[in-house]
């Protein structure tokens, strides 16, 4: 099996695995207790936060262990909006992109029903960029927060943060963003960035599912969503996974040392595998921005198809993709993030995304980029008939 549905999910690695195991079994104390086996705990813990604010660029008291990158996105939406408002009531606008992971778009639809917030939809262009001047257009003196993700998880499109983030900043209003699907493979120095917030997950990165972590700058005031202990600073109650957070932080590191090499290996492969596929499937068409994209993700619309069929054909010969972001798996609707590109429905339904770890080769590629001319080759023919 050919494995390219990374952004989805990734294996544990090794190092991983291992570096967690003492945590999973013997070293099973609760961090919050005054015992040996707490302390030991606490110590593995404030081990995996100072690796984790290392790799951010940003003191250890600024990270917070998250389950995964969902709760981090909500966290920070709901968060800094909610205490932004009840400092001052007028702060009832939150602004996302038009191509937002639904951790995020979610967290905008909430405040807008429950607390009372207007969303702002910063439009993207035909390569799925936010502008400034687009940006621009939609802050207003109410806006509590921005949040735009770092780079797309269905098309890899790659968002100028540092120039948007520095717009939110001249106008006092705190800025987010989602890197779950940057993390190891775009720096996330957030200093650089200018970011006052960033969510990152595991699972991206060869630790397991069910461990994040939420960066956010010491002076940015957040009202927590789990009430409690008031472990993390208070900003997220409950036990903490020791053994999570130790499975992030070694991930983290291992591809914070391998991104320069891993990433520029990658995309080199990327761009040979798209111009595979975009020279020998007919009236293929790469979706995302052409250059300014992740390494690892080459997506496609294949018109005159269905995406599901070829996935499944594609299956079938031995390679795994998806048709766009797991967490919207099985619905019949086409990709809002491709639709927002200005895709017309029928074709947005044909859409084929395929992803890297950073393991791949170039032999699987080559095997790849065969069988996706076979696929969808079959398709359109049985689609004839």
């Amino acid at each position: 099996m050919i494995f390219l549905d990374a952004a989805a999910t990734t294996p544990v690695r090794r190092e991983v695995l291992d570096a967690m195991w003492p945590y999973l079994t013997g070293e099973f104390g609760n961090p919050s207790s005054h015992h040996s086996l707490g302390e030991s705990a606490a110590a593995a813990l404030a081990g995996a936060r100072a690796a984790v604010s290392g790799v951010l660029g940003c003191r250890s008291g600024e990270v917070t262990f998250t389950s995964g990158g969902t709760e981090a996105d909500n966290l920070a939406m709901k968060g800094i909006a909610l205490a932004r408002q009840a400092t001052e009531a007028r702060l009832n606008r939150v602004v996302i992109s038009a191509i937002e992971h639904p951790a995020v778009e979610e967290s905008a639809r909430y405040l807008e029903r429950f607390h009372g917030f207007a969303v702002d939809v910063i439009p993207v262009d035909g390569a799925g960029r936010v502008t400034l001047e687009a940006l621009a257009a939609v802050l207003r003196p109410e806006t509590a927060l921005v949040s735009v993700m770092y780079a797309n998880n269905e098309v890899g499109t790659v968002q100028p943060i540092a120039q948007l983030a520095a717009l939110a900043r001249s106008r006092d209003i705190p800025f987010h963003t989602d890197a779950v699907q940057a993390a190891g493979w775009l720096p996330l120095d957030v200093k650089a960035l200018g970011v006052d917030a960033l969510s990152i997950s595991g699972h991206k990165l060869g630790a397991p599912k069910g461990c994040g972590a939420l960066y956010v700058r010491g002076r940015t005031r957040i009202e927590p969503l789990v009430h409690g202990g008031g472990q993390e600073r208070g900003r997220r109650s409950g036990t903490e996974n020791v053994a999570g957070a130790v499975g992030l932080a070694t991930a983290l590191t291992l591809a914070h040392a391998q991104q320069l090499q891993t990433a520029e290996r990658v995309a080199a492969l990327r761009d040979r595998f798209i111009g595979a596929v975009l020279g020998t499937v007919p009236r293929a068409v790469l979706t995302g921005h052409p250059t300014e994209r992740l390494p690892s993700v080459a997506s496609f619309c294949f018109p005159g198809t269905s995406g599901e069929s070829v996935l499944l054909e594609l299956e079938r010969q031995g390679v795994v993709c998806s048709s766009g972001s797991a967490c919207a798996a099985g619905s019949d609707a086409p990709s809002p993030v491709l639709t927002a590109l200005g895709i017309e429905t029928e074709v947005a339904q044909t859409a084929v995304r395929f992803s890297f770890d950073s393991s791949i080769s170039a032999v699987d590629l080559e095997t790849a980029a065969q069988a996706v001319q076979a696929a969808v080759a079959s398709v359109r023919t049985l689609g004839r008939t």
